[in-house]
């Protein structure tokens, strides 16, 4: 049998395992040294896996992982969601569809810190979602702008996300934050158009509420010092040059550390909590980058990536098509896939194919982290509205999706935007480098 064909048969295994709930991490090593051993032979396949086990668990570059995630479940501990949300609704909150847009305001800087879209949605739906409805929001706009929130997390730097994609194709970590910030100041002006039309064309979906005093304001701005001066000194570190990547998320943990014992949450239940919530995150992680490394050798022997690249040339279509297709794919694996899985489990063959159509991967990652969160709100599944779903039984499936629609098709104009004029996500890089 030819090594392409094993290949394939790779794969569909990969996602059967996948369908099966098997953990991704393992699904993916499994499959990988299985056709591994199928191709060379199983002695070469068992060495392999220690081998990559070594390799990734000393890699001193992965070492920022466990500190971004760390400083994620430090921050959300010490309730510095909150100090958004409040902030954002004192400035706000007196507007039609201004809470809805503190809500998406919120969970962008919070998504930022924490680099998990779900962790975002749950987070911000026990803290905005009860606001909202109080004042008289109606549910489909308020679990919506929750899950479009909650999706920005992984586009705005610094992103754990974004390290990952990094890691994963030797690129150069700043300047891909760098080359985020355009992107992920689009994606927050969209969505807040879409709440403003929403509210426009429907008022009374989102009750005007009391404007705040500047006494009120000062003092949100006052009590929210923490969470600011965190998000200064982690990115105005990196964007500086005053730290590395990994020097600035471990400063973060110990700024956010230290504002969990200002605030009295540093309690044995909430640290053992914490440090759980830490190594099983990381464990994950690091699961999956053994896992997609032991993938990429397989993938490398049977040549699939270039019999793909060969095989979408021979078809003579534009490169738009090709992208537009790849777009697709990833809305579909979206809606099923946390972020980290779904590139994961499809850079060592995608990304070869968008190189070899002559796009730079420095712009791919930035375009296929906003496609992925567009499918974690996109129907059938959607990972955010389920996420949502799971903690308001009260509202409706259907509502929460007839709320995230009108974001998608936001989001969707965001990409074809992007797409066609490259530039936007590659000025500032080019500026800088």
């Amino acid at each position: 049998m030819e090594a392409i064909t094993i290949a394939l048969l790779g794969i569909l295994i990969m996602f059967a395992l996948i369908a099966l709930h098997v953990p991704v991490g393992v699904s993916l090593a499994t499959t990988g040294v299985g056709v591994f051993a199928w191709i060379v032979g199983f002695d070469e396949a068992v060495s392999l896996i220690g081998t990559e086990f070594s390799a990734t668990l000393s890699n001193m570059d992965y070492s920022i992982i466990p500190f971004f995630i760390l400083l994620g479940s430090l921050a959300s501990a010490a309730g510095l969601s909150t100090d958004l949300f409040r902030l954002a609704s004192s400035f706000l909150g007196h507007r039609r569809g201004g809470l809805a847009l503190a809500t998406v305001g919120g969970c962008a800087a919070f998504g930022s810190v924490c680099g998990s879209s779900l962790a975002t949605v749950a987070t911000m739906t026990r803290v905005a979602l009860p606001e909202m409805l109080k004042r008289g929001y109606n549910p489909s706009l308020a679990t919506g702008s929750i899950a479009a929130g909650g999706a920005l997390g992984s586009l705005i730097p610094p992103s754990l996300i974004i390290v990952l994609y990094a890691l994963l194709t030797d690129l150069d970590t700043r300047m891909l934050m760098i080359a985020a910030i355009i992107p992920a100041m689009l994606a927050i002006v969209m969505n807040a158009l879409t709440i403003i039309t929403i509210v426009r064309i429907n008022p009374d979906i989102a009750p005007k509420g009391e404007r705040a005093s500047w006494t009120t304001r000062g003092q949100s701005l006052i009590k929210s010092w923490q969470v600011l001066l965190l998000g200064g000194v982690v990115a105005g570190g990196i964007y500086g040059g005053v730290f590395n990547i990994t020097e600035a998320a471990a400063v973060g943990v110990v700024i956010a550390f230290v504002m969990c014992g200002m605030r009295g949450q540093l309690t044995k239940s909430n640290l053992r909590e914490v440090l759980q919530e830490t190594a099983s995150n990381t464990a994950m992680i690091y699961m999956m980058l053994i896992g997609a490394s032991i993938l990429s050798y397989f993938l490398s022997i049977s040549h699939m990536p270039e019999y793909t690249v060969a095989w979408i040339d021979s078809m003579n279509l534009p490169a738009f098509v090709v992208v537009l297709a790849l777009y697709l794919m990833y809305l579909i694996l979206g809606s099923i896939f946390e972020t980290v899985a779904a590139m994961v489990i499809t850079l060592p063959f995608v990304l070869p194919i968008v190189t070899g159509l002559g796009y730079d991967p420095i712009w791919w990652g930035i375009m296929m982290l906003s496609v992925i969160g567009t499918g974690m709100n996109t129907p059938p599944i959607g990972m955010n509205v389920f996420v949502l779903f799971g903690m308001t039984r009260d509202i409706p499936l259907k509502t929460i999706f007839a709320g995230t629609l009108p974001f998608v098709i936001s989001d969707i104009i965001k990409l074809l935007i992007l797409t066609t004029v490259p530039e936007i996500t590659l000025w500032l890089p080019s500026m800088i480098g």
